[in-house]
């Protein structure tokens, strides 16, 4: 059984465990990068330090637009643990999307983040998994989490896994899955984690896209009270990826899963292996980990960070974004599957030595108090979730969140979406009791950590409510016109780029670097285009006011349109659809289909529900249109160009602000288009 308990109680499979280690940690013997001269307060990572003083938010972000490589040299050689030194603080080009950061330097991720802390303070505890089950935490330290980091290692060692390889990690939030992708950085292989309430389809296409050899996965997850078949799904999936060679199971449940020619029981492997795996010892633009993330075309685009630049961003933004201190308990609810998680819950709290919440429920189970109750029990210093979230909660009222204590609290944090202003003042009034910092952070998968914060700043500038504000040391924001010119001044929207590339940076779309530079670099040449508008007020701050693209952000996760009309184009009874994206009050954003059905389709109503179906089985229940409106023909352009501008318009009722539709090939379709859209609001009026 002791084999067994790592998925429901890594504590338990530790302490058997450890009597079979018996060793110390293993001295570091670790390099410092060579001093170099650099302008600023302090040339230094004390620089850091000084960001909270009078004068000094001005001071460094200058220092760090005009001079990058006197700013973070001196950072990455004073915050990270380096093998090999450094020998070129930056290379990048914009036009040809070249990225370099610290080159010549060699170092290892999983020592950054474990060893250095476990020669410090071993039982320092890293992780805290608050589990499924209400009240069930359990607390790793970081000795615990480097010998299972090692095992696991190790394990996937033995099982062909090398150097370069690409391991997909199909698990929910779980220390096990944090030992995951450390044990990848620790030999070497790159890691992809897939968001685990992703379809066999979408998994099986990840997989085969990063050419993976390993995939890692539970028996079955939980999550709100409900059982996920994770391993049915990668069983499904793993029929159609030829590069798999094995799947390695953990236990989350005691159920039995079938065990396949494949398959590997994990914990039972661990337990055979030493807890002890020496670091491999890493290029700076060697590839840590690929995450897929939606693009406007349909087809997921791996981003690939890389080591040094990557890990030395989200630890600077996650210890000055939200004022981390030692002894802070930081509580990121997001899941690993995305950024937020790999950035906020693993890489850049374990390499600052903070003690981790890894949240595995749902902000509603078993009752709307469970945040609340869990900053409570944990104590929880910093709150970083997403206004999805908020939204919800906030219709449940202020009594679930007075309920409980919340005096830990001092910084409280937004992300995956611009926050609305009565979300924001909820957080901050009910939540926050007014007191606590509330950051609304701006970035993406792209960028690897916090572009736009609130903080740092001065000490006691102002927050403004729904609005990112400042730029982070480094980013230097503009914004651009349809011409592509730099729109200057304040009180001004335009597209946001960014005009200086920065450590934490993606370096290319996996397999496909021209498909990079056309995404980011090829719209506003010599800038990073992020796809998002903005508008920059009387004061000098920003504001994102969403995508300027076909990609929708449904509770915090981007998803391209052409994704679902991909799916929905499966279904032989819809020659065409086009899907928008629109204002959902949960949500943020919801998708809206418009599909055209053949005349010999029969039961319309049929094909709509088979149609949810079969996105969520594609790609994911969260992709599931909540609206789909049956036409007789979608409004095209003579070119044969949907104008997606005017469904959306429709939708939003603005359909008498239309502007110009000359161009549409049949004007006559709005009306028709806007007859459906009425008859369906009214036969949803009367079933109420």
């Amino acid at each position: 059984m002791a084999a067994r308990s790592l998925g429901r109680g890594v504590g338990r499979l530790l302490g058997s465990l450890r009597g079979l280690s018996g060793q110390p940690a293993r001295p570091l013997s670790r390099v410092s990068a060579p001093r170099r001269a650099a302008s600023g307060p302090s040339g230094s990572a004390p620089a850091v330090a000084a960001a909270s003083q009078p004068g000094s938010y001005p001071a460094l972000s200058a220092q760090a637009a005009r001079e990058p490589a006197a700013f973070w040299g001196p950072l990455a050689r004073d915050t990270l643990l380096w093998d090999t030194p450094y020998h070129t603080v930056w290379d990048c080009d914009f036009s040809t999307g070249k990225i370099g950061w610290f080159l010549g330097g060699q170092l290892n991720v999983s020592v950054n983040c474990l060893d250095q802390h476990v020669q410090k303070s071993p039982e320092s505890v890293a992780l805290i998994w608050e589990r499924d089950e209400p009240g069930t935490e359990v607390r790793i330290t970081y000795r615990e989490l480097l010998e299972t980091t090692c095992r696991l290692a190790n394990t996937l060692k033995r099982h062909g896994v090398c150097r370069g390889d690409c391991v997909a990690i199909y698990m929910p939030v779980s220390p096990l899955a944090v030992a995951a992708m450390l044990a990848c950085a620790r030999i070497g292989a790159v890691h992809t984690v897939i968001f685990a309430g992703f379809s066999a389809a979408s998994l099986a296409g990840r997989i085969n896209d990063a050419k993976c050899k390993v995939v890692i996965t539970f028996n079955q997850g939980l999550r709100g009270g409900r059982v996920m078949e994770l391993k049915k799904i990668v069983d499904e999936a793993v029929k159609h990826c030829p590069t798999v060679q094995h799947v390695l199971v953990a236990h989350r449940t005691d159920n039995k899963v079938h065990m396949g020619d494949l398959d590997i029981p994990l914990e039972q492997e661990m337990a055979k292996e030493d807890p002890v795996c020496a670091p491999e010892s890493m290029g700076s633009e060697d590839v840590l980990f690929m995450l897929y993330t939606s693009g406007s075309t349909g087809m997921p685009k791996g981003i690939v960070h890389t080591q040094a630049g990557y890990l030395l961003y989200a630890a600077l933004t996650h210890k000055l974004v939200f004022d981390h201190r030692p002894g802070d308990i930081f509580g990121c609810v997001a899941d690993i599957g995305w950024i937020t998680g790999h950035s906020y819950v693993v890489y850049g709290p374990l390499c600052n030595g903070a003690t981790s919440v890894l949240f595995e429920s749902t902000p509603v189970y078993p009752n709307a108090g469970r945040y609340w109750e869990t900053v409570e029990r944990l104590k929880i210093n910093q709150f970083y979730g997403a206004p999805t979230a908020v939204r919800l909660l906030l219709k449940y009222g202020d009594a679930w969140v007075k309920k409980y204590d919340r005096s830990s609290l001092r910084t409280l944090g937004s992300v995956g979406e611009p926050i609305n202003c009565e979300a924001w003042e909820w957080l901050h009034r009910v939540v926050g009791d007014s007191r606590c910092t509330l950051v609304d952070t701006w970035w993406q998968t792209e960028t690897g950590g916090i572009c736009i914060a609130p903080r740092p700043s001065e000490e006691g500038a102002e927050i403004l409510p729904g609005m990112a504000m400042r730029p982070f040391f480094g980013i230097v924001p503009v914004l651009m016109d349809e011409k592509g010119s730099v729109v200057e001044g304040s009180n001004v929207s335009g597209a946001l780029c960014i005009s200086q590339a920065w450590p934490g940076m993606a370096r290319t779309i996996y397999g496909d670097h021209q498909r990079f530079v056309d995404a980011y670099f090829k719209a506003y040449p010599g800038y990073y285009f992020t796809g998002d508008g903005a508008h920059r007020t009387e004061g000098g701050y920003y504001q994102i006011t969403g995508r300027m693209d076909d990609v929708i952000n449904i509770s915090g996760h981007r998803l391209g349109t052409a994704e679902i009309e991909d799916a929905i184009a499966d279904h032989p009874a819809v020659p065409e659809s086009a899907v928008i994206g629109y204002p959902h009050d949960i949500k943020g954003e919801a998708a809206f289909a418009f599909i055209v059905v053949k005349d010999s389709a029969g039961d319309s109503d049929v094909v709509v529900q088979e149609l949810k179906s079969m996105v969520a089985t594609k790609i994911a229940k969260y992709a599931v249109p909540d609206e789909i409106l049956v036409v007789k023909r979608l409004p095209k352009t003579r070119s044969g160009k949907v104008m997606r501008r005017l469904l959306r318009k429709i939708i939003t009722s603005e359909a008498q602000e239309l502007g110009d539709t000359t161009t549409l090939e049949d004007p006559s379709i709005i009306t028709e288009i806007l007859s459906a859209y009425q008859k369906c609001k009214d036969k949803q009026a009367a079933a109420k």
